[in-house]
């Protein structure tokens, strides 16, 4: 079998070409891997957030209790109702 020129252009296309496909898996690979990470810490950070707004909440009823009124009531308020439809939206 003889090698000539044409032979070396189609081998060196092929490996261009099969080295772009390894390239395009690979990249498609991190891709899913990063999205995998990014999901675990704003999951995370989901929960720390419940849990700072539940903190909040019996912070706002201790001090209602105590005798504060206006804003405290308010923010309990809202909070309630932010923490009612968080709760009930199935999307997060």
């Amino acid at each position: 079998m003889y090698i000539d020129a044409d032979t070396i252009i189609k081998m060196a296309s092929l490996l261009a070409a099969l080295t772009a496909l390894v390239g395009a898996v690979v990249a498609v690979y991190k891709v899913l891997e990063n999205n995998k990470r990014q999901n675990e810490v704003i999951k995370a950070m989901q929960k720390e957030q419940t849990l700072i707004c539940y903190s909040l909440k019996a912070v706002l009823q201790g001090v209602i209790e105590l005798g504060a009124d206006g804003p405290c009531k308010d923010a309990q308020n809202r909070l309630d109702k932010h923490l009612n439809e968080s709760a009930h939206n199935p999307e997060l």
